[in-house]
């Protein structure tokens, strides 16, 4: 499989706690920028470019209502990550039931 560029990286823009808790606010429902950076306590800049990096992934979108921005949650990049954590599910399944056979054999 080719890598997506970096900016497209859907692993990438998840690969950070902050971008993932931004994600999680926002199942909630849209919400302007200035309400998502007042939930943490890093500068607006930061959660701007961490916004950024969320959008280019195409995880959020953005609207401009007068002059906020608000930003909406697009979850359907997140089926590709679903689809590769769902190709270790039987290996883990495979794997646990191993391990439980072999404890109950001792």
């Amino acid at each position: 499989m080719a890598r997506a560029q970096a900016h497209e990286d859907v692993f990438r823009a998840i690969a950070d706690p902050t971008r993932r808790a931004i994600l999680d606010r926002l199942r909630a429902g849209p919400a302007p920028a200035g309400a998502l950076a007042s939930d943490f306590k890093q500068s607006r800049p930061a959660i701007s470019k961490h916004l950024r990096v969320l959008r280019e992934a195409r995880l959020v979108s953005e609207q401009r209502a007068g002059r906020e921005r608000v930003y909406t949650l697009d979850p359907m990049p997140l089926q590709r990550v679903a689809g590769w954590v769902e190709g270790y599910r039987s290996f883990w399944q495979v794997s646990l039931s191993n391990l439980k056979r072999y404890l109950e054999g001792k």
